[in-house]
């Protein structure tokens, strides 16, 4: 029998996942996974952790708890500090995934005698010529193979996502008909460390900001920001503009040294035709010079794209697209997720 970990969020989605395992026949343990958050936050982790346990109670499997917030603070926490300080878009989700959720939890699972985990993700692994492959999730408006394009094929083995193949409605449904106490529980929003708390609020507890001027493509000051650490390219609200005909402005550029941001009444100015990466990952085999689909952020309508390995990691659109600096751009073929990388500052055409 199949002994599986659950990270049992204290949500829907991962109380269904865990239900379906144990009709499957597997050896269901629950895990809660403590994260970090700060102090000036109000905490929801021990409503979640009651929620979980209350799961699984419900199912009848072992509950079980580990504390990564010095992993999660350490490994997520403060890279994404760091990249915004520079001026730059982070995407903490995709470390949080890499590093915590399929990395230390995964580890850890394995040393207690997990042989695999499972998560409430909506993506599916499907197998393929005896290889794992990453594919989205069947519900493209809860699709989650955005945040997991950096699991390697040894994380696809170990790892199985349940409910990949379910519309969020049947997941509802089947909480409802299995009577599990978080079946009405509404969903999370945003990051799961930062709660109600703007992202704003949140920075600047940690990054010094300050206001600083806004400029036109001419190096003009038109107006005045609340610092530039907090905005990102392809940004149109919060900031001020000195004159009436602003209705719309789109961040172009970010400089965090001198506290400027560019804006620009072309959306246009904001969009790449080439992007260089780093930090590129395939799941497993290299893709380079074939095409693809590329994702600069999550949800948005995927764009042709083309990625070039000789010398620097660069990826051509098949149309001028807004991609900032830091995030990731993920690279699917049809709906298999094959890879990604970061965008980096460097501005090609």
């Amino acid at each position: 029998m199949s002994k599986v970990f659950v990270g049992l969020s204290g949500g829907v989605d991962s109380a269904v996942s865990a239900a379906l395992l144990k009709d499957r026949g597997c050896n269901v343990t629950g895990v809660f996974i403590k994260i970090w958050q700060p102090e000036f936050i109000e905490c929801t982790w021990r409503e979640d952790r009651l929620d979980a346990m209350r799961v699984a109670a419900h199912l009848g499997i072992p509950f079980r708890e580990i504390d990564l917030s010095a992993e999660y603070e350490r490994d997520v926490v403060q890279g994404m500090l760091a990249d915004y300080s520079a001026g730059i878009t982070p995407n903490p989700d995709v470390l949080c995934n890499s590093k915590i959720k399929f990395g230390a939890f995964a580890k850890w699972a394995r040393e207690h005698g997990a042989d695999s985990i499972a998560t409430g993700h909506y993506a599916r692994i499907t197998c393929q010529d005896n290889i794992l492959t990453l594919w989205r999730g069947v519900d493209s408006s809860k699709d989650q193979s955005y945040f997991l394009y950096r699991l390697t094929a040894e994380d696809l083995r170990r790892t199985l996502f349940p409910i990949g193949a379910m519309k969020k409605t049947e997941v509802r449904e089947t909480a409802a008909r299995l009577g599990l106490p978080v079946a009405k529980k509404r969903d999370s929003q945003g990051l799961c460390f930062i709660g109600e708390v703007s992202m704003k609020d949140f920075l600047s507890r940690f990054i010094p900001v300050e206001k600083g001027r806004v400029l036109d493509t001419g190096g003009r000051a038109i107006g005045e920001h609340d610092g530039a650490a907090l905005y990102t390219v392809g940004q149109r609200h919060g900031f001020q503009i000195s004159y009436a005909d602003s209705a719309h402005m789109y961040v172009i550029a970010i400089d965090t040294r001198a506290n400027t941001i560019t804006v620009s009444a072309r959306r246009e100015d904001a969009a790449r035709t080439t992007v260089s990466l780093e930090d590129l990952h395939w799941i497993h085999t290299a893709r380079a010079d074939e095409r693809l689909e590329a994702q600069a952020r999550y949800h948005e309508t995927p764009v042709g794209a083309e990625v070039h390995t000789d010398g620097n990691m660069r990826v051509t659109f098949t149309s001028p697209h807004i991609a900032a600096p830091g995030q990731s751009l993920v690279l699917y073929s049809g709906d298999e997720c094959v890879g990604g990388g970061i965008i980096t500052n460097e501005r090609t055409k």
